[in-house]
């Protein structure tokens, strides 16, 4: 299989919320998007392990993606270990992306950054030889991911790359919906989290414009690079 994009989140939702517009984007492009998320949320204030998975099946509806995975790793517990550089690495060289997105390299949550080193680091790993590995009992070959970015979560971090989803943002909080256990509901009996508080959509929606801001755009989403960005042409910059 070759796709074109792979997100990955140490949560359900965590993508959505950070790059769902920019994923959006390119859903109506054409392109070939996967999605793993690495827990399953079990740790969840709100929710639990049984609704979060209907929850991603809605919005893998919405974002027509080619599969979306779960690699059960523990909610909270889980390290930047042998085996679950694995589970990635197998995930990469199954998929074969142009482009990965992955959680922010810092943010309040430290399941953020732990997913956030993983994945960079299975990236690296996925393309050495005598890294050996199987899916479904296959051997599989090496892969090169050519380009890795971190969208950015809770924390502000300023950018290296906004991408415009101006025309996306109505799509993205029908799409942030499907996660209904997570986000505001005035019947809800659930304690408050740090992201159901009644004006956190329009938090996310101020952060958008603040990163549209430089661009001269309404909205975009923000991310980082985990390495030096080159390009063959300066004017692709424009």
């Amino acid at each position: 299989m070759s796709i074109d994009i792979l997100a990955f989140g140490a949560h359900p939702d965590d993508v959505e919320i950070s790059c769902g517009g920019t994923l959006l984007y390119y859903k109506k492009e054409g392109k070939k998007i996967a999605l793993v998320d690495l827990t399953q949320g079990e740790l969840s204030t709100r929710g639990c392990p049984t609704l979060r998975m209907q929850e991603c099946a809605a919005a893998a509806q919405i974002l027509g993606l080619v599969d979306r995975v779960n690699l059960k790793m523990a909610d909270g517990f889980f390290e930047e270990t042998e085996e679950n550089l694995r589970l990635v690495i197998q995930e990469i060289r199954h998929f074969k992306p142009r482009l990965i997105l992955a959680n922010s390299v810092k943010d309040r949550h430290p399941d953020h950054e732990r997913a956030a080193s993983l994945v960079a680091r299975a990236s690296f790993l996925a393309a050495l030889p005598k890294i050996e590995t199987q899916r479904n009992g296959k051997q599989q070959e090496a892969y090169r991911v050519p380009r890795v970015l971190h969208y950015i979560q809770d924390i502000y971090l300023k950018p290296d790359i906004v991408f415009d989803v101006s025309d996306f943002v109505e799509q993205k909080f029908e799409l942030l919906k499907c996660f209904s256990s997570q986000f505001y509901d005035p019947s809800s009996n659930e304690m408050e989290t740090p992201i159901s508080g009644e004006h956190f959509f329009e938090f996310l929606k101020g952060r958008m414009l603040q990163y549209g801001r430089p661009l001269g755009v309404v909205h975009a989403e923000g991310f980082t690079l985990n390495r030096v960005f080159g390009v063959d042409d300066l004017f692709h910059l424009i």
